[in-house]
């Protein structure tokens, strides 16, 4: 549930042992010498902690009818969310194919081992052991199934211990199968969509405000300790949400402040075009509804949505 005290917001989910504990790593680009490199994100939390609040649920403290919000279409919608995932796929991968990016494995050098998957999933931090356990569970003696005792013991590490070229060749030829591909997808939302989703509808804000919060949950995650709840806490303490009666533009402008404050904080995060190249632009231009045709600019790489 959601709870709103002084105009800070947690989120909590009642009951369940935490998947995982450690801090995640997220993939994000960077050109620092023209050399793109895959960057750290942190924070993505557990399970206990993930919201998904049932339809028709208020949350505490907000607003049940949420007036600000005049989209026809929020970015749950078919549409808008495919347009979410391509935003986020052009920061992340420098690529608005994000389906592409089911097969993708590395050690990106962050301290978590293997970052996999469309939303960088790592064998470090658990969730891509729990990814391989609900893979297995939905379809048993897949290719990755026999990595699962090696998962379990490098997770909380960066060693690669009993997943060698063997495991990179699995996980490469799994995301062929739909299977594993809706298993992904299924966490990335749990994980992510559901929680900034709904954390954004509370606050009462429109499309483009729903993306801000989704694209700083995949890389700050969602929870508090640099998270985006911490983001939404600190631009509210500023600037008052539609939903406690603010303006929809100036409080959008302040949590774009407080996102690139906390992308201050890590080397790998400092180039903030993800923001002021995309948001912002969209923001400027009153497009609160990502309403297409849209252009872009991220790390210095021009993109364009003209149709779906």
């Amino acid at each position: 549930m959601a709870v709103v005290i002084g105009g800070a917001m947690t989120i909590t989910q009642a009951g369940g042992e935490p998947d995982f504990l450690a801090s995640r790593a997220r993939t994000g680009w960077s050109n620092d010498d023209s050399t793109r490199q895959k960057s750290a994100k942190k924070n993505r939390g557990d399970a206990a902690q993930r919201s998904n609040p049932a339809a028709g649920q208020v949350l505490p403290g907000v607003t049940p009818s949420l007036p600000a919000i005049t989209s026809l279409l929020d970015l749950a919608s078919p549409e808008k969310k495919e347009i979410a995932m391509r935003l986020v796929s052009s920061a992340e991968n420098s690529s608005l194919d994000w389906r592409a990016q089911f097969a993708y494995i590395e050690d990106i050098g962050d301290g978590r081992g293997y970052t996999a998957g469309i939303i960088g999933f790592c064998s470090g931090t658990g969730d891509m052991l729990e990814l391989v356990e609900n893979y297995t569970r939905t379809k048993p003696g897949n290719a990755l199934a026999p990595f699962l005792p090696a998962l379990k013991q490098v997770n909380g590490t960066d060693s690669h211990a009993g997943l060698d070229a063997a495991f990179v060749s699995a996980w490469k030829a799994a995301a062929g199968d739909i299977v594993f591909q809706q298993a992904q997808e299924n966490l990335r939302d749990e994980a992510y969509f559901k929680p900034a989703l709904a954390l954004a509808k509370a606050d009462g804000i429109s499309t483009l405000g729903q993306f801000m919060y989704y694209d700083a949950a995949v890389m700050h995650g969602p929870n508090t300790g640099g998270g985006l709840v911490d983001i939404r806490n600190k631009a509210a303490a500023v600037a008052k949400t539609p939903t406690q009666g603010g303006d929809q533009k100036t409080y959008l402008q302040a949590f774009m402040v407080a996102r690139k404050a906390e992308m201050a904080k890590e080397a790998a995060h400092r180039d903030v075009s993800r923001v002021d190249g995309a948001q912002a632009v969209f923001l400027q231009a009153g497009n609160f509804e990502l309403s297409l045709p849209l252009t872009w600019t991220v790390y210095g790489d021009p993109f364009t949505i003209t149709n779906l």
